[in-house]
């Protein structure tokens, strides 16, 4: 174990071009089979990157890193490599069979080939499974397992570093959520507007109960926001993050909460005519206290304005299915339903009555907005189709209404 400590620490302070020596780790990263921290440049003492490391069984140690100006490091390592320093090498990297780039690399040590990555190839590598490396004749596979959680874990060491200094450096696997406003549960100042009961749709995305909804369905709560699965008791759910530009939500079931079956994300982009299965609790107290299973078919790629975001759909959605989840025929997740379009508004303007329209968010966002929030979703490549019923069916573990009290005026922003 002393040897592999050793050996880790020593390729991690290598990791940075120009870094000929540096110090550390100062705090840590652990996420996985993931391991690194924060380090120094020795000469100047000044922080210089954060780094994490993993070795493959077929020899090579990937080296992660971030630096303090914001450039993106991937390093190959072996024992067994021998570059002349200095030595330039061309690597292509292919992700999951479809995305592939060209990565120029510099032997910086006799051990190592480091390339910069592009903003766009960290985007692929943290959202991939496998990735394929290919330099001359050498072709090598590498697992990747963790790289969403363990990418946001690096940006969050370089970001914290920055602002605390290294003195202060600590666990940066733990982010920290953004501050949610305090609640108020005083009665509303004179003149302003009343609370009144609010709700929507959210559904599991791990085992640990990250609950995943629309922004909008929580912007404005008053006091708890409480999350019921179908025919049981409420639970009171803690906002972890939210992003009000993707109308993207995280909450967290109490931790005495443990879920056997979540949502599975489909990895395989879905296309115009793919059918799909919308499941949420639309008009609650009005309608069933049950969840509603429509069913449509993806119209457009895209939402209002050619937003590349949304998907536009077919399958009915009323105020209450927001934030719940988009099905395709095999029951994997295809996006989260958020709106539908304003009819009226549509009609006054126009002088027809639009049908059918309705917008949910693609996968790409959400699991973008999963990865910068450290969440261990899954995803899975579509399989054999299923009836409606079975994925109405498959959904009733994990898909939950989330209500609270809100105030008249947040509605109105909806």
């Amino acid at each position: 174990m002393w040897l592999k400590s050793l050996i880790v620490a020593s390729l991690l302070q290598m990791s940075v071009a120009g870094i000929a020596y540096a110090k550390g780790p100062f705090g840590s990263v652990n996420v996985g089979n993931w391991i690194g921290g924060a380090f120094s440049n020795d000469d100047t003492g000044a922080f210089s990157h954060c780094a994490v490391t993993t070795p493959y069984a077929n020899g090579v140690i990937l080296v992660v890193s971030q630096n303090a100006a914001g450039t993106w490091s991937l390093a190959f390592a072996s024992p067994s490599y021998r570059f002349n320093k200095g030595e330039n090498a061309a690597i292509d990297v292919t992700f999951d069979g479809r995305e592939q780039a060209r990565l120029y690399a510099t032997a910086y040590q006799s051990n190592m080939l480091t390339a910069i990555m592009p903003v766009n190839v960290v985007r692929t590598f943290q959202k991939a499974s496998l990735m394929v490396a290919t330099a001359g004749r050498a072709v090598l596979n590498f697992d990747l397992t963790s790289t969403g959680p363990v990418i946001a874990a690096l940006a969050n060491c370089v970001t914290k570093v920055k602002a605390d200094g290294l003195d202060k450096a600590g666990d940066f696997t733990k982010i920290a959520a953004k501050p949610q406003p305090a609640p108020d549960k005083q009665a509303p100042p004179a003149g302003s507007k009343a609370t009144r009961a609010k709700s929507g749709t959210g559904f599991v995305v791990s085992a640990n109960g990250h609950i995943v909804t629309n922004n909008h369905v929580i912007d404005g709560c008053v006091g708890d926001i409480k999350g019921n699965l179908a025919g049981e008791a409420s639970m009171v759910l803690r906002v972890v993050s939210s992003d009000a530009n993707n109308d993207l939500a995280l909450l967290q079931a109490p931790s005495t909460m443990t879920f056997k079956d979540f949502a599975r994300i489909r990895d395989r982009s879905i296309r115009s005519g793919d059918s799909v299965v919308a499941i949420g609790f639309p008009f609650h107290g009005l309608l069933t206290s049950d969840f509603t299973v429509t069913t449509g078919i993806v119209s457009s790629l895209s939402g209002m304005r050619n937003d590349s975001r949304f998907l536009q759909i077919s399958a009915p959605v009323q105020p209450g299915n927001s934030g719940g989840p988009l099905f395709d025929t095999t029951g994997q997740i295809v996006g989260v339903v958020t709106a539908k379009i304003p009819v009226l508004r549509i009609a006054a303007a126009t002088g027809n009555i639009p049908e059918n329209i309705n917008f949910a968010i693609k996968t790409g966002a959400l699991r973008d907005f999963l990865d910068n929030s450290v969440v261990p979703y899954l995803t899975t490549e579509p399989k054999s189709d299923l009836k409606t019923t079975d994925i109405a069916g498959n959904a009733r573990p994990y898909t939950m209404l989330i209500s609270c009290n809100g105030t008249e005026q947040a509605d109105a922003k909806r």
